[in-house]
């Protein structure tokens, strides 16, 4: 097999490199993406399912197209035939449907012709050569950008094998009493949920969330907050990453009003620890850094990468240094790309490192 360039990966961040492929001006035959489902939303849907999650946190730009114009709340207003969305995203008050999301995912899914690029395979090791690198036995890439996703569902050590204790974002129901363990979007999702059934609700925590409209400060999703943050040093820059993993959910009276209510009643309040509760969900969101993905650790081990913490070091546009250059070019996308960009796992994360792999494949001299 022998194409211009592979996605290792094919949840949302390989859909959106994708996208931004094809309308580099990429044929579908020259691009090859490995994964486990042909459905770029699988994974996503099945979580945001899970916590019968209605909106998305992202904005109007929170889309899988390639450019940001026109987002998400353009095609709100017109399927509205209301110029509301557009208002409420003029104010950053705007936040797309989980239908209007998916809807989108779909048919631009047909539109770039993505599943004639997809190829039903886990890839488990990226080794280097002279000109590009060896994916399994599914030949040469010059170009591979590695878009794993989230290395799975993070469970607190002291409730393994508890049986009361199911994970958020696993399809479930509720108990007549609940904990939830976390204070992140999730949690806060998860104690309306319970609510509205009836149930008592108590939030676990060690700590009391940031409220934050996004999952990072705005500024950092701007070029000088960015440009800022390339300027830390390493130790500089993984506290910053260790700080914002804490949990955040945005604030309003949409979350407000309805657990002062519930705290009024006598059904929710906050404890320290777990304590009895019939059924315990985790909110606590996925196992974090490449220690936990194996397909990165071989990659780390293997090549003898630069690695901070739970980071693997890499240069400002996505690239792994060292192992790109004029004639290769490896990137990661998706959550493994924060030391590039903090919010690597959202979809403007997924878009800023699958631009500047487009720039590395159109600026390779043989294509």
């Amino acid at each position: 097999m022998s194409r211009a360039c592979a996605i290792v990966g094919g949840g949302l961040a390989g859909f959106v490199a994708y996208a931004t492929l094809r309308r580099g001006g990429l044929e579908p035959t020259e691009i090859c993406v490995f994964g486990t489902n042909p459905d770029p939303a699988a994974a996503w849907r099945v979580r945001a399912a899970a916590i019968r999650q209605r909106r998305m946190r992202s904005e109007s730009d929170g889309h899988c197209a390639p450019a940001s114009f026109p987002g998400l709340a353009v095609r709100a207003a017109l399927r509205r035939r209301s110029v509301v969305p557009l208002v409420e995203s003029a104010c950053d008050r705007f936040h797309p449907t989980v239908e209007e999301f998916l809807e989108h995912v779909e048919e631009l899914r047909a539109k770039t012709s993505w599943d004639e690029s997809f190829h039903r395979s886990r890839i488990l090791r990226v080794r280097a050569a002279a000109d590009g690198f060896e994916l399994d036995d599914h030949g040469l890439f010059p170009h591979v950008l590695v878009a794993p996703g989230h290395p799975g569902l993070a469970f607190p050590e002291e409730l393994a094998g508890d049986p009361r204790v199911v994970h958020a974002y696993e399809p479930h129901e509720y108990a007549g009493q609940v904990e939830v363990v976390g204070a992140g979007m999730a949690a806060a999702t998860e104690w309306l949920n319970a609510l509205a059934v009836g149930a008592s609700v108590v939030s676990v925590r060690r700590r009391e969330p940031e409220r934050r409209a996004l999952n990072l400060p705005r500024e950092l999703f701007t070029r000088r907050g960015l440009a800022a943050y390339h300027e830390t040093s390493p130790e500089e820059r993984a506290g910053f990453l260790r700080r914002y993993s804490a949990p955040s959910y945005p604030p309003g009276r949409r979350w407000d009003e309805p657990l002062e209510r519930a705290r009024r009643e006598g059904r929710f309040q906050v404890a320290p620890a777990v304590d009895g509760a019939r059924q315990i969900i985790c909110a606590t969101g996925f196992k974090r850094g490449y220690r936990n993905d194996a397909l990165l650790r071989c990659l780390v081990d293997e090549h003898q990468l630069e690695t901070v913490d739970d980071w693997i070091v890499l240069t400002p546009d996505s690239t792994v240094p060292g192992l790109t250059d004029a004639e290769r070019t490896l990137a990661l996308a998706g959550a493994p790309a924060q030391w590039s960009y903090p919010a690597a796992d959202t979809l403007m994360g997924a878009k800023y490192a699958a631009r500047r792999f487009l720039r590395k494949v159109q600026a390779w001299p043989t294509r």
